[in-house]
């Protein structure tokens, strides 16, 4: 009897399918992680400065007087008026603050103002990459502090 021989390899087409579809993978999925750590710096940032609102509020309630948080646009930093420490923004990031006209201290840097009874001037911060957009809002009547998130459209 005659058995046939049976090779145990891949051949040639087996390989060169193999070798394509590695070569896409590692075109294809770099792109989709670009960003990524930027994405998480600017939602850090968000938090950061939603966390020294909460801070600056309860400040205010518990001494039973006004206090502030402020920021400043060019030197990309932000300070809360019960601490004399500054936090910096990443330098990546766009900034924009909207706050009272009464609370501008110059066209680079305002305030936001919380009062004793919890309320505040009200006003919103925004933190911007080329992919995302947080909004940090502080509610005028109540002093409530919350962060939207928006992808940006171009």
């Amino acid at each position: 009897m005659i058995q046939a021989h049976r090779n145990s390899g891949f051949s040639l087409v087996e390989l060169l399918v193999v070798l394509v579809i590695v070569v896409l993978a590692v075109a294809v999925v770099p792109p989709l992680f670009m960003g990524v750590g930027s994405t998480a710096e600017l939602r850090g940032a968000a938090r950061q400065l939603a966390a020294g609102l909460r801070s600056v509020r309860s400040h205010a309630v518990l001494k039973q007087s006004p206090a502030t948080l402020t920021v400043d646009l060019e030197a990309r930093h932000f300070r809360v008026s019960s601490n004399n420490r500054s936090i910096s923004l990443p330098t990546d990031v766009a900034v924009k603050l909207y706050t009272a006209q009464s609370e501008l201290l110059n066209e680079s840097s305002g305030n936001i103002r919380f009062f004793p009874d919890g309320s505040s001037t009200g006003g919103h911060i925004t933190l911007a990459n080329e992919r995302l957009e947080y909004t940090v809002n502080v509610d005028w009547l109540t002093g409530r502090i919350g962060i939207d998130e928006q992808s940006v459209q171009r």
